[in-house]
């Protein structure tokens, strides 16, 4: 099992053909040697609420913990996600939701 904790996360909710599905979109700041850095998980099965912190579990068995205060996007994770909504058609659209607006089925 991988577990990760991005340093500013979202809930990404995509819809192909009329399937919903939920997936964390991490970032990760680089510094002056490193770039930033982003991830994707395979898509939500579980959110467990840890206080400061929620644990999201994936479709692959990851875990991503993730603080409630670091739900953002940083300027790196909005040019990759521009990049998302470049290939959205009428069958597949992908927008970020609130993680209060999370409805996992």
């Amino acid at each position: 099992m991988s577990e990760y904790t991005p340093d500013v996360w979202v809930i990404l909710k995509i819809t192909n053909k009329g399937n919903v599905h939920h997936r964390v979109f991490g970032g990760w700041y680089g510094g002056y040697l490193n770039g930033d850095s982003w991830k994707m998980n395979s898509g939500i099965t579980r959110v467990e609420d840890k206080g400061e912190l929620l644990d999201f579990y994936g479709e692959s068995g990851s875990v991503y913990h993730c603080y409630k205060s670091a739900e953002k996007m940083s300027g790196y994770m909005s040019t990759i996600f521009s990049s998302l909504q470049s290939q959205v058609t009428s069958e597949r659209q992908i927008e970020v939701i609130d993680f209060k607006d999370l409805e996992l089925t």
